[in-house]
């Protein structure tokens, strides 16, 4: 039996999820053997920029596809967050690995411990969007590096925003000073999911993904995805949606911050062609409220 090839990032986070990709493969075909490619991506190469200058929303993943695309990886593992809601030309999900926690949360100070005009650092539209609607008195300065270079960021007497997840992957939720509550912090799209593509026309490797497909992460996430895609691919606007199985929550902002629209929707019951459908309507409704 030849082995699979994951492609993944050299970052100690996407080389820990990758390896917990493996490992969940290995569990379900006991003999298989799995290796990791590593490959270094536009997001990794440019740590001197903003994220949303660059590209935003794939600067992570567009050379990872490549490499199965081209032949040298079978699979590629991603952050869902960072994989923009196109599919890739010759691509598709396989398998959404088992969500995490999906929350934001802050290290340093919390959120009451942070004194008025207290320094956060983040790089992403999004927390800065919603964080300045629950502290406009906050000072943001950009935020960019692996997990562990932006740990050691921290500003003084302020905080640094980051995923629940990362931290959790990697065994450092004790640096964690404030979960933030997915009501008032809406969660990027995929926040705290794994998602594996393969090539369309590589039934073996789908097949064995399916085996270790999260069916309730992928219902979750799809509906997040589906209302992302209706916003367009090249939105850099912040937004964030989070299902929980339940109810999905969805927030868009304008580009400026001032105009924010948050909206419910239940996902408890339903079909999920219908839940995806009302999921594109709350996107269109939500572009309408900020005058995008």
């Amino acid at each position: 039996m030849s082995a699979l090839r994951i492609a993944t990032r050299g970052s100690l986070q996407a080389r820990t999820q990758s390896e917990h990709i493996a490992s969940a493969l290995r569990s379900a075909h006991p003999g298989l053997e799995v290796e990791l490619v590593f490959v270094d991506t536009m997001g990794d190469r440019r740590q001197d920029v903003p994220l949303h200058t660059i590209g935003g929303q794939g600067v992570f993943v567009k050379e990872v596809q490549s490499a199965v695309l081209d032949g040298r990886a079978d699979l590629a593992v991603h952050s869902a967050k960072d994989l923009p809601s196109t599919p890739a030309d010759g691509l598709h999900i396989a398998a959404f690995g088992e969500r995490r926690d999906p929350r934001d949360v802050l290290v340093g100070r919390t959120l009451d411990e942070l004194a008025p005009g207290a320094t956060v650092a983040t790089g992403s539209v999004r927390r800065r969007a919603q964080l300045s609607r629950l502290r406009p008195d906050l000072n943001f300065v950009e935020l960019r590096g692996n997990i562990p270079t932006r740990l050691e960021k921290v500003p003084p007497s302020g905080a640094i925003v980051m995923a629940a997840a990362a931290l959790e992957i990697l065994g450092w939720t004790d640096r964690v000073a404030q979960h933030l509550d997915v009501d008032s912090m809406i969660p990027a799209v995929g926040q705290g999911c794994v998602a594996v593509e393969c090539r369309v026309d590589d039934e073996r490797t789908s097949a064995y993904l399916s085996d270790i497909d999260h069916a309730a992460s992928r219902a979750s996430v799809e509906r997040e995805r589906a209302f992302l895609s209706e916003l367009g691919s090249g939105c850099s606007l912040p937004v964030g949606a989070f299902d929980d199985g339940a109810s999905m929550a969805v927030y868009l902002a304008s580009d400026d911050g001032a105009r924010h629209h948050i909206e419910r929707m239940t996902t408890s019951h339903g079909d999920q062609s219908e839940l995806v459908r009302r999921a594109r309507e709350l996107a269109r409704r939500a572009r309408v409220a900020v005058g995008d």
